[in-house]
């Protein structure tokens, strides 16, 4: 067997939102690595600054990711290990990364996942909904046709079901589960691990009616009761 290509890339799971809530792991990581490649380099440096790090940051905007996987690659292919992170939580995960990470695998570079914070298993481990088989969906489309048939097969798998969604789109969200989900429980979790992190309860017709009183800000992770 022929030896693997220098370099490796380090798929680093970053906080969600208090800063404190990083491995040690993954701060050893960004400390060692020739540069850390961000899906936005100002929230990465930050963090970086937040712990005392200080190394090269590289641009890797969701839009123009394809674009600089090449120049990505010969960092590798020279030695280097990068640390790929996103703005929260784990590349690759509803977040940028994925394309840089099959790229990587595919030149025969090792890919080492470093893991961490996560508001799926946030929002699961504190919502009192089954936890034991979840169904995750990303964020959902925007139509409501497409939204209706992305939750479809979900809403019938005996599962529980999460999804991330804008405050923006929350309300409109809910009025399409409504018919589908009855009297399922809903959980809408909010700014999870920040300081106004809230949980609200009820069933979608009853959310509808709290949130179009008192409007949410922030990000909302979404999870509907088998």
């Amino acid at each position: 067997m022929s030896p693997s290509p220098p370099g490796s890339l380090a798929v680093v799971a970053t906080p969600i939102g208090n800063l404190d809530d990083i491995t040690l792991r993954a701060l050893r990581t960004l400390r060692d690595c020739d540069a850390v490649v961000a899906e936005d380099t100002r929230r990465t440096r930050a963090l970086l600054t937040a712990h005392g790090i200080s190394r090269p940051v590289v641009s890797l905007p969701a839009f123009d990711e394809q674009r600089r996987i090449p120049e990505l690659l010969s960092r590798l292919a020279a030695g280097q290990m990068l640390a790929l992170c996103t703005d929260a939580g784990t590349p690759a995960l509803s977040d940028p990364g994925a394309r840089l990470v099959r790229a990587a695998r595919d030149a025969g570079h090792e890919v080492l996942p470093i893991p961490g914070p996560s508001a799926v298993t946030a929002a699961l481990s504190a919502s009192g909904l089954p936890a034991d088989s979840f169904w995750f969906l990303g964020f959902l489309p925007r139509t409501p046709g497409k939204i209706a048939r992305a939750l479809d097969e979900p809403l019938r798998s005996g599962r529980t079901v999460v999804f991330f969604e804008s405050p923006l789109r929350l309300v409109k969200t809910l009025r399409l589960l409504a018919p589908l989900s009855g009297e399922r429980g809903v959980v809408v979790a909010r700014e999870l691990t920040k300081k106004y992190e809230t949980f609200h309860r009820g069933t979608a017709h009853e959310l509808i009616d709290e949130f179009e009183n008192t409007p949410l800000r922030g990000e909302c992770t979404v999870l509907i009761g088998p």
